[in-house]
């Protein structure tokens, strides 16, 4: 019996030094994609950031019909819209048209809001910042499903809004909350009978909190009448391989000082050190379980780990990052994509089925050829000789 097959993708924030060109940046970005379509990468989630000037996409949907025209393959989700930080309709709006330009591939991550500053330069108060999203994914899912839509809140208001154009993919296209540590997450998911994204799988809090949160998923779709599954459950962890571990840690010397000075000193990420300089933080968060600088067998342990944890789920998502240089990091990919996703896969369950297969026989097998080759030789002969006798 073959399993399930594992899915694999990365989820992009995406994270730039300052010193960089951004326009270089972004394109950079959008040739990992690319890369990603190539090696045959089944997702990529792109993020929504405003401000700290290090996560550099301010619009998801921009970057995703622009890579999307590049690629062939790749499914590319919104990983994620902020809710709180638009009108629902005009979200709605949006994704739908994103259905249509991709011709399908589009998926809609949704959560609430990450970096506090966003909130604040928008007015809006951090606290208020799950109730809100809570408020609008209630409108966009009945838009999706082409309800007429009439509400007022505190923030917004519709009256008999709906959408133009029917959906691409249908139902809808494929829904994913963002889900952390906290069980909001896990019962939005469950309410609403959409998939759940778990960007901070491997951080020492949320790799505790994995194991209960699908069970939060599955007890509240079942009291909202919904079906979930595993496959679109997505656990995500920061990676960087190479043929060895020296290798690795010799790559992100590169870039990663600058990843950390970003999570020590401007915002914050569980399970990033708060002090200490490159070599003992790496040294510190691998130990730890929440990266992964190695080899292609350190990831396939990882991966293990978290399906023990978990009990299942679909994909498996690279945290992407400028750790190493551009050459360097699509190697690791490369890796992953010829070393790592084929044992998740069972790619060459067959393969090796039939190496074995003619190992185990190799003897008989050699010794039939053996004798054909002979039998061949004797009638050639014959045949001379027959031939010679008639002239």
């Amino acid at each position: 019996m073959l399993r399930d097959r594992l899915r694999f993708g990365i989820f992009a924030a995406p994270f730039h030094g300052t010193d960089e060109n951004p326009t270089i940046s972004i394109e950079r970005d959008r040739s990992l994609v690319q890369w990603l379509d190539q090696l045959g990468f089944d997702e990529a989630w792109i993020g929504e950031h405003h401000s700290a000037g290090y996560e550099i996409i301010a619009s998801p949907e921009l970057f995703i019909a622009d890579v999307a025209a590049r690629t062939q393959r790749i499914k590319l989700g919104t990983g994620v819209v902020s809710l709180p930080y638009h009108h629902p309709l005009m979200v709605a709006d949006r994704m739908m048209q994103l259905d249509h330009m991709t011709r399908g591939r589009a998926m809609f991550g949704i959560g609430p809001g990450l970096l506090p500053s966003d909130a604040m330069m928008l007015g809006i108060d951090p606290r208020d910042q799950r109730d809100m999203m809570t408020e609008s994914l209630e409108v966009i899912v009945r838009l999706l499903r082409g309800e007429i839509v009439t509400k007022k809140t505190s923030w917004f208001e519709l009256r008999d809004a709906r959408l133009q154009l029917a959906p691409y993919t249908r139902p809808h296209l494929e829904l994913a909350v963002a889900a952390s540590v906290s069980p909001s997450g896990p019962r939005t998911a469950g309410k609403w009978g959409i998939g759940m994204l778990s960007p901070a799988a491997t951080s020492t809090g949320g790799f505790s909190a994995l194991a209960h949160h699908w069970g939060l998923v599955e007890e509240t779709a079942r009291e909202h009448g919904n079906s979930v599954s595993r496959a679109s459950w997505r656990v995500a962890g920061p990676v960087h391989i190479a043929e060895s571990r020296e290798q690795a840690r010799r790559d992100v010397k590169f870039g990663l000082g600058r990843w950390l000075y970003y999570f020590q000193k401007v915002v914050a990420l569980p399970g990033v050190p708060e002090q200490g300089d490159v070599d003992y933080c790496l040294d510190a968060m691998v130990d730890a379980g929440f990266v992964v600088c190695g080899t292609p067998d350190d990831l396939i342990a990882q991966i293990d780990r978290l399906e023990q944890q978990t009990g299942g789920f679909g994909a498996f998502l690279v945290t992407a990052h400028d750790w190493a240089d551009r050459e360097a990091t699509h190697r690791s990919y490369d890796l992953i994509a010829r070393f790592v996703m084929p044992r998740f896969q069972d790619a060459n369950a067959w393969t090796r089925r039939s190496m074995d297969w003619v190992s185990e026989n190799r003897t008989p097998f050699l010794a039939a050829a053996t004798q054909g080759m002979v039998e061949a030789i004797q009638k050639d002969r014959e045949r001379t000789e027959q031939k010679k006798a008639a002239s």
